[in-house]
């Protein structure tokens, strides 16, 4: 199944996202990250909080969702926006009809510069907590409408 994690700026929050995914869907998942408004580059110590759960992503980059909306993109089955912002834009056309939900997790790179290290670490934990409930539904057998209620509902976990 393919999954696609949308922010802003396809720098920090979506690219945790996609290899956290990747690492933990033992091959039932495949994710991709995007931005609205892609900053052209990933957010260094995003690449290093993977790093440190020893989570590679040589392929990782600051991309556009227009990427995923055309023709020859890959049919996702599922879109998650995990910041405020991107959820509150008006998304391209999918193809495939995805599941869409918002699981709204804070900035880490917002946060003072002496801080950002914590709040990377605090932010990887959320996104790797609705990750891992993600990853143990049961989307074979959920019919589509179960399926999106119980996606979305992971993101009101509380914590963002």
């Amino acid at each position: 199944m393919n999954v696609l994690f949308l922010c802003t700026g396809n720098s920090a929050r979506s690219i945790m996202a996609e290899g956290l995914l990747n690492k933990l869907g033992n091959g039932l998942f495949h994710a991709f990250s995007a931005g609205s408004h892609p900053v052209g580059q990933v957010n260094p110590l995003a690449l290093e909080r993977l790093g440190l759960e020893g989570i590679t992503l040589a392929d990782a980059r600051s991309k556009s969702w227009d990427e995923f909306a055309k023709p020859d993109a890959p049919v996702l089955d599922f879109v998650i926006t995990v910041c405020d912002n991107a959820a509150n834009e008006i998304c391209p056309v999918w193809p495939g009809q995805p599941i869409t939900a918002h699981w709204g997790v804070f900035d880490p790179a917002a946060v003072g510069e002496n801080e950002q290290h914590i709040a990377f670490a605090k932010a990887f934990a959320i996104l790797e907590r609705r990750i891992t409930l993600f990853t143990s539904l049961p989307v074979s057998s959920l019919k589509r409408m179960a399926l999106e209620r119980q996606v979305r509902a992971i993101g009101n976990t509380g914590e963002s």
